[in-house]
């Protein structure tokens, strides 16, 4: 059975969380601020940790820290579990040597799916005899994905696009992989009758252009922003020199890629066999978390946008989304939509 520290302040979300851990199996140990936490782990020695970052004594990024320079814990895999978003404060947990983010309120699906990932990965890692290179390039070598994005920060081509704005159109020659800097993005193709399906919804820190790392593929769908958004790119080219280069990164885009099968093959289900007020309901909720939006804010988005990720008629759309706001479950001004009551959203059926 392996061993998860668990480090966090915040005495109800820390029982919960070693709770649903334990239900999956995993042996739990908790700490309840950095200063234990550090003690703990070098003590205890667990497979993997879970640390807040906002915690009295001493913050996560210092924990991280501590156990990076410690010869017995510099190996254990490592994620952050923090309300902040902000993609500096995630670049930074990265750059100190995380193995993943995960922004709070989290998906239980979604902790656990980043620990056995990361458990499975340190375990591969252990298995394979890796020779490395003892010179001064070894400092610059790419071996995970949040190491990758930092490369495509640091070297990539930036650019801006405002709201409706195209990064890529179906059927154009792909040439670069792009990560998202900020804003959201949707990725869109025509079907045989003209209508737009919208394929995936892409936040910030996330990859688009995927496609194919094959020099004369096209684009099978077209990118656009749907707000005002900042993207890095990265040529082919220099993308393939760096998965050639670096093996591990080869398993961490498949992984990557899987996981968004997945997610298309699960908003393929919901479109298929739920109902028009699920389908809505959920399509809000989806919106919302892609746009970093809260209860407070109001969603921008146009109705069309909402009807194609739902997979339903525009005119059913609207209708759905007056009911709603009769229920006093969101609020609607022209294109902006706010929602009132996420609980009760989250269990429409």
């Amino acid at each position: 059975m392996k061993t998860i520290l668990l480090i966090e302040d915040d005495k109800i979300l820390r029982e919960n969380t070693e709770e649903l851990l334990e239900l999956s199996d995993y042996q739990v140990l908790t700490a309840a601020n950095g200063k234990i936490g550090i003690k703990t782990a070098k003590e205890k020695l667990p497979d993997l940790i879970v640390c807040d970052i906002m915690m009295p004594e001493v913050d996560g990024y210092s924990v991280l820290e501590a156990l990076t320079n410690h010869e017995t814990t510099k190996h254990i895999p490592f994620i952050f579990l923090s309300a902040i978003t902000a993609h500096k404060s995630i670049r930074k947990g990265m750059d100190l040597g995380a193995d993943d983010y995960l922004t709070k309120p989290f998906e239980e699906e979604d902790l656990i799916s980043a620990i056995e990932s990361r458990l499975a990965k340190a375990q591969l890692l252990h298995n394979i005899t890796v020779t490395k290179k003892d010179t001064e390039s070894d400092s610059n070598e790419i071996d995970n994905l949040h190491q990758l994005k930092n490369y495509f920060d640091d070297n990539g081509e930036e650019s801006s696009i405002d709201e409706g704005g195209t990064i890529y159109k179906e059927g154009t020659r792909s040439t670069h992989v792009y990560l998202i800097l900020k804003g959201a993005v949707k990725c869109h193709t025509m079907d045989e009758d003209g209508k737009e399906l919208i394929t995936k919804l892409h936040h910030a820190d996330e990859f688009l252009g995927f496609t194919s790392l094959m020099d004369n593929a096209v684009h099978q769908e077209s990118a656009t922003a749907l707000e005002n958004v900042k993207v890095t790119a990265v040529s082919k080219e220099q993308l393939l020199e760096i998965v050639a280069e670096n093996h591990t990164i080869s398993l961490e885009l498949m992984s990557l890629l899987s996981d968004n099968i997945s997610e298309i093959k699960h908003q393929l289900l919901q479109m298929a066999y739920s109902s028009v007020r699920k389908k809505t309901a959920q399509t809000l909720l989806q919106f919302a978390e892609i746009m970093n939006k809260d209860t407070t804010e109001p969603i921008r988005i146009s109705r069309a946008d909402l009807a194609s990720v739902a997979g339903i008629a525009t005119e059913s759309l609207i209708r759905t989304l007056s009911g709603f706001k009769k229920e006093g479950l969101i609020e609607i001004e022209g294109r902006n939509i706010r929602i009132k009551e996420l609980k009760v959203l989250q269990y429409v059926t």
